[in-house]
């Protein structure tokens, strides 16, 4: 629904391959036609030189033909595959609900999910009838322990991977449920920090202009969102709750302090928030949570907790209802008849994204029956469009880059054996996953109607919660996957050292089982790699073989491979998204070391596929040109720049032009495409960035 549900940065947990971009146009216009060798040749600019820039040398032709529809951020591949994983999506919906399933199963609670959604006439007669209980909670606050009870009551668990490092709830906290860092062997709670209706703290505290202009269109959406309810003083009212934001902000801790995993590892006894996060009345707000019987709950920005805590002793209590009333209108709001759904896209779509057009109701639809169905339809997904040949092929070339990656340790001159031999204990107990997960989700409990779509939407989301609570009683699952097969991503979970791959990535161009090996391993291969490489970023490299947060490295390493990333975050800190905003190069860094050490191993894996043998020439390319520039091709893509502004500012992922010039750090790019000092990405040979 909401593109900002979480954005707290907690990298450790989960860290994803793709770009948090929306969907892209239909397929007829945005598939470019593909040549033998896998390779778009069309979108080809050989006015551009590759060393100059690479990414507008691979797909400077396409950028000149390429449109942004109306009614998407971005365009580009992986949006283009996404658009077939819609496409499907919407077509077995649409099947289950002609198939006139019986009541319980979980083809008639898609079918009514999807139907409850395109109700709009009964949304409309509803109006705000399904958040009127809410309201009146917020309303009969009297105390602080009635403002603990409805802020815990409230709190929900949710982890989307495609953000994995940024988590953001519109609810004061959020919950996530994993192994704990110092024992893998079991599952504890993590509370994070939240409250903010914008993506990040940025955009209550930067100067900038475009983010003062921001939150003056946001103040106004606020106001406009609670005169549309009928609330009075709506104007004074949304100056309250956006000062209320900006205090919650300012307590909020920044993304690149949040990625330091070893601030994370606080667990506190239940009985120590009062004294050590005074404030909020943490008694009423656990058990209105359901975690008053667990013995820790680890908080993961100890400032950021504290603040909260703090603000709401500090607060005036009616700012406080105003603020949850607010949100909780904001949350329904594509819910809810069409004028609330209007405004909530004013605002999050055409002025956070730059957004033009909201996307058709059926759209929509299909993208919230995911998240709240997601292994239900998940599992029909995989019967019709994963066979088991593209499995078994995909499995092969993870064993083929491990296998690769296993290899380059023995041949890293800086590494010493004691990291050599521990490095490599990883990578043996590495669990990769891929198309789908072994078991899934059940929903019998989960009550959908045909006619109540936001309250579909609720006990869905109170299902998950539920479900994640259930988790602190149970062994831990390592072949717990967080991510449906039907998701365009893929995800490293270094607390369980797994990967998964789901089904809805492994498709043409990422993946084409009857195209050349060249274009396979530098588009999903290098995924592939990236994902691996997650293990071994400056994140993952802090967790062992177990999951456990562990030092495995002796000193020395330690120190080299920090100096290696600290070149790679000045090199990112160059990059200049638009006029004077710069990439961050250390909020960006385990992805992009990811993506410098995925390119290296799945050329390593590739040459190794070839079984000793020279690479044929297609299309009049080598094999080394053609899996560099099926690299390239794989991040093209366009923007718009209140899109590209957000994701600079509040994402861990680089811009997709910019992981295109990864190329530059490999010493097989320079062979193949000839770079000459003086051009723009060219690097002396003791530049380039070599971490694994």
């Amino acid at each position: 629904m909401r593109p900002f549900r979480w954005i707290l940065t907690a990298a450790a947990l989960t860290t994803s391959c793709a770009l948090a971009a929306s969907p892209a146009a239909p397929a007829a216009a945005q598939t470019p036609a593909r040549s033998a060798s896998g390779v778009d040749l069309a979108g080809i600019d050989h006015s551009v030189l590759p060393g100059n820039d690479f990414d507008n040398y691979a797909n400077g032709n396409w950028k000149k033909t390429a449109e942004i529809p109306a009614d998407r951020s971005s365009t580009g591949v992986f949006l283009q595959v996404f658009l077939k994983a819609e496409q499907r999506n919407a077509d077995l919906i649409k099947s289950a609900a002609a198939s006139n399933a019986p009541a319980g199963s979980n083809e008639r609670k898609i079918a009514d999910y999807y139907a409850a959604f395109m109700d709009e006439a009964t949304i409309e007669k509803r109006g705000l009838a399904p958040i009127q209980p809410e309201l009146k909670q917020i309303d009969a606050i009297a105390s602080k322990a009635d403002l603990a009870r409805v802020l815990g009551e409230g709190l929900r668990a949710d982890v989307d991977p495609v953000n994995a490092t940024n988590f953001q709830t519109e609810h004061l906290f959020g919950l996530f449920v994993s192994h704990g860092l110092d024992d893998a062997s079991h599952n504890i709670p993590y509370l994070l920090q939240g409250g903010l209706g914008m993506p990040t703290r940025d955009y209550y505290l930067s100067q900038d202009k475009a983010m003062i202009d921001t939150r003056l269109k946001y103040q106004a959406y606020v106001a406009a969102l609670l005169k549309q309810a009928g609330i009075a003083d709506a104007d004074t009212k949304a100056k309250n709750i956006l000062d209320l934001e900006t205090k919650i902000a300012k307590a909020q801790v920044d993304i690149v302090d949040s990625q330091d995993i070893h601030k994370a590892n606080n667990p506190w006894a239940l009985g120590d928030f009062a004294k050590n996060a005074p404030g909020l009345d943490w008694n009423a707000y656990f058990k209105a949570a359901g975690l008053d019987q667990q013995k820790i709950v680890d908080v993961w920005q100890v400032p950021g907790i504290k603040g909260l805590s703090a603000l709401t002793a500090s607060e005036r209590r009616q700012t406080w209802k105003d603020y949850l009333t607010f949100h909780a209108l904001n949350e329904s709001a594509a819910l809810l008849p069409k004028a609330y759904a209007d405004l909530s896209f004013g605002f999050y779509g055409q002025t956070l994204s730059g957004t033009p057009q909201q996307r058709d109701r059926w759209k929509r639809a299909v993208a919230s029956t995911n998240v709240s169905l997601g292994d239900a339809v998940g599992q029909i997904y995989v019967k019709k469009y994963f066979p088991a040949s593209s499995k078994a092929q995909v499995e092969q070339m993870v064993k083929n880059i491990l296998a690769a990656f296993d290899e380059r340790v023995d041949h890293i001159d800086w590494m010493t054996p004691a990291t050599r031999q521990k490095a490599k204990a990883k990578i043996a107990s590495i669990r990769v996953s891929v198309g789908y997960p072994e078991t899934w989700r059940d929903y019998g409990s989960l009550e959908i109607r045909p006619d109540d779509a936001l309250g579909n939407l609720q006990r869905a989301q109170k299902h998950e919660y539920e479900h994640q609570l259930a988790k602190l009683s149970q062994p831990v699952d390592r072949g717990e996957w967080w991510m449906t097969p039907q998701t365009v991503n893929a995800v490293n979970l270094p607390l369980q050292n797994a990967l998964n791959f789901p089904a809805a990535i492994l498709e043409a161009p990422f993946f084409d089982p009857k195209a050349d090996a060249a274009a396979n391993y530098g588009s999903i291969g290098a995924i592939i790699g990236h994902e691996i490489s997650h293990s071994f970023d400056n994140l993952g490299a802090e967790f062992d073989a177990q999951g456990n947060l562990a030092n495995w490295w002796t000193p020395e390493d330690q120190a080299h491979f920090k100096a290696a990333g600290q070149k790679l975050v000045e090199q990112f800190n160059a990059y200049e998204a638009l006029p004077g905003l710069h990439v961050n190069g250390q909020q960006t860094l385990g992805e992009n070391i990811a993506d410098v050490s995925g390119l290296t191993i799945a050329y390593l894996a590739y040459h190794k596929s070839l079984g000793g043998k020279p690479a044929p020439v297609i299309d009049g390319l080598t094999g080394d040109q053609r899996f560099f520039l099926a690299f390239g091709q794989s991040w093209r893509e366009k923007i718009r720049d209140a899109a590209l502004r957000a994701r600079v500012i509040g994402n861990e992922h680089a811009p997709g032009r910019f992981r295109a010039q990864t190329v530059r750090n490999l010493d097989a790019w320079y062979d193949a495409f000839q770079p000459k000092p003086g051009e723009t990405l060219y690097l002396a040979p003791a530049d380039r960035v070599k971490i694994w």
